[in-house]
């Protein structure tokens, strides 16, 4: 699949991503429906409910809660490298606050991970390409972006881990 192709098909496929709210507040069963999907996210909710002791529409519910309101979202994960995509995380650092330029990244989808943080980079983007041509055509997107000052880029060589069933851990470090 050339990268055409491969755009195409990430952005049929791909859900309109936008900011991350803020944290809400989750109770012990939320996290326990959140651990039974991580740990098989297509456990039945029926399933899920004989487990936990509550009703199969408790568990819809809660589900449909919990998704509505971007706590939790249950895809497939891939390992892009074994799928023979290229994979890279960009520091981006801006001029002046770094909400235009995330805003921006995050609409393209290509990117997959955008993060405003502290430090060296002002955002830290993850973007997966066919090919090390549309990883240079990502990059220079970015440096063209009016409010980026310059980008540094970490390419993958090997994914060692990649794990998203760390559970919920419970408020306060409990």
């Amino acid at each position: 699949m050339r990268r055409s192709n491969v755009s195409a098909l990430r952005e049929s496929l791909t859900p309109a991503r936008g900011a991350v709210t803020p944290a809400r507040r989750v109770d012990e069963l939320d996290r326990a429906v959140i651990e039974a999907l991580q740990e098989n996210g297509r456990e039945s909710f029926r399933g899920i409910a004989t487990r936990l002791g509550v009703s199969e529409a408790t568990v819809r519910a809660r589900y449909a809660r919990l998704t509505g309101e971007g706590i939790l979202q249950v895809v497939a994960v891939t390992n892009p490298l074994g799928l023979g995509f290229d994979q890279a995380l960009v520091g981006v650092k801006t001029a002046g606050p770094p909400s235009e330029a995330a805003d921006e990244i995050a609409r393209w989808p290509e990117a997959d991970y955008v993060i405003v943080t502290t430090g060296r980079f002002d955002l830290i983007v993850e973007v997966v390409a066919a090919d090390r041509r549309e990883l240079l055509e990502l990059t220079n997107r970015m440096r063209a972006l009016d409010c980026v000052v310059s980008t540094e880029t970490f390419f993958y060589l090997e994914m060692c881990k990649q794990l998203y069933d760390w559970g919920t851990r419970a408020e306060g470090g409990e």
